[in-house]
């Protein structure tokens, strides 16, 4: 393959992800039983309805949807911003979670592995 298609393509990939959604921070609160509530700091570079990060989603250790926010709209002016989700049961064993945000271009961010110990 041709040296600068190689790179024109390498490049094209890393530019198409630079605009996906980051988890930044991430609080876990203690509630009644097993619940918790989780805080979770986002960054995007929201444009609008075409183009905002519209939610999170809470996974188990074996990487099973737990819980899951939705975002209803774009936070344009509002960056990094924190959104919460409470009644989160999640298992007293359960050694970490995952953390995966969404935006409505690149559609899941990377897991971010949270410990909980």
């Amino acid at each position: 393959m041709n040296k600068f298609l190689m790179l024109g393509l390498m490049l094209f990939a890393q530019m198409s992800f630079a605009d996906a959604v980051k988890v930044v921070d991430v609080k876990i609160k203690p509630q009644a039983g097993q619940q918790v509530r989780i805080d979770v700091t986002l960054l995007h570079a929201d444009t609008g309805w075409e183009h905002y990060a519209d939610g999170w989603q809470v996974l188990d250790e074996n990487k099973k949807v737990i819980a899951t926010r939705v975002l209803y709209h774009p936070h344009v002016s509002e960056q990094p911003f924190t959104r919460s989700l409470s009644g989160v049961v999640i298992n007293k064993k359960a050694r970490f979670i995952y953390i995966r945000a969404h935006d409505k271009v690149h559609g899941n961010s990377e897991l971010k592995k949270i410990d909980l110990n």
